[in-house]
């Protein structure tokens, strides 16, 4: 089951009010948009982007009233704003998790902990698949994305194994990948922190699907579109990720275009954590549009 995540704190910086206007930038399987539409009634609509075909099938099945959905990328906010004729939005909400359909079902490899094929994109209409860069990409650039974007101090170990593995046959599933890893990396990798496979699989999502130049363009329009004194949240899941959204409101509150609201990254609850396990590497960040 979905369970959204920080939900009550999305809704407490948000502060949805009736007739009020949002965007979900990432809406997934729609837990934030069904409570933000339970309270911006009776004329207010949210604007909800999703760039996974399957999911955006699976919302649009459940009718939800008031709400625009689109099956494309938050990079085009302002296109997709213009298209809908979609104005006086109040708030943008980013929530860039991966949501548990995709982990759990979708069989696309997001997971280390099932065996499906390398494929990692969003959306399977796009070109590039985790197994092209594994088996393709040169030892300079795979090293880089591994140690960039996974923040992966073993990242020339690793590759020089996954070059090793690929002479020998092509790496077509996340088993492959997750035995390579596993064969070069210490046994107590992380203090067992984290799983030995994370890093690595972070970094080829992020590869895959253009996440962290698209972050920064989805940013900047989404603070664009946003009418005086609405309201952007953003949960991130990862450092790189928070690095983008803390560096971007501390540019725009400099020019007093925004007034960050988080001083420091809001977390969740124990609790939370708890019940959702998703949940335990979450920071929010909102700030109010001048």
């Amino acid at each position: 089951m979905h369970i959204p995540v920080l939900l009550q704190e999305v809704i407490h910086y948000l502060a949805p009010q009736s007739n009020e206007n949002f965007i979900d930038a990432t809406v997934g399987e729609g837990g934030h948009t069904k409570e933000i539409l339970q309270r911006n009634g009776p004329e207010g609509k949210v604007l909800g982007i999703e760039a996974d075909p399957e999911l955006y099938q699976q919302l649009k099945k459940q009718n939800l009233e008031r709400l625009i959905l689109v099956n494309d990328s938050y990079v085009k906010i302002e296109e997709l704003c213009q298209r809908f004729h979609f104005e006086k939005i109040n708030g943008v909400l980013f929530d860039l998790g991966l949501c548990t359909w995709q982990l759990e079902e979708s069989r696309r490899g997001f997971s280390y902990l099932k065996d499906e094929p390398l494929d990692m994109r969003f959306n399977p209409r796009s070109d590039l698949t985790a197994a092209e860069i594994i088996n393709f990409w040169p030892r300079e650039e795979l090293e880089r994305i591994i140690r960039e974007y996974g923040e992966e101090r073993y990242s020339k170990r690793i590759v020089e194994a996954i070059l090793e593995a690929r002479r020998r046959e092509r790496i077509v599933s996340t088993s492959q990948l997750v035995s390579i890893l596993k064969s070069v990396l210490p046994a107590n990798y992380e203090h067992h922190r984290l799983h030995f496979a994370a890093r690595t699989f972070q970094a080829l999502r992020i590869a895959v699907n253009h996440e962290l130049d698209n972050l920064e363009g989805g940013l900047e329009s989404g603070i664009k579109v946003l009418a005086p004194a609405g309201r952007i949240v953003v949960i991130s899941f990862h450092s790189l990720e928070d690095r983008i959204v803390k560096n971007i409101f501390k540019k725009y509150q400099q020019q007093q275009i925004l007034k960050i609201l988080t001083k420091k990254p809001v977390v969740p609850l124990a609790e939370e954590i708890k019940q959702n396990s998703h949940a335990h590497s979450a920071k929010l960040r909102a700030a109010l549009k001048n």
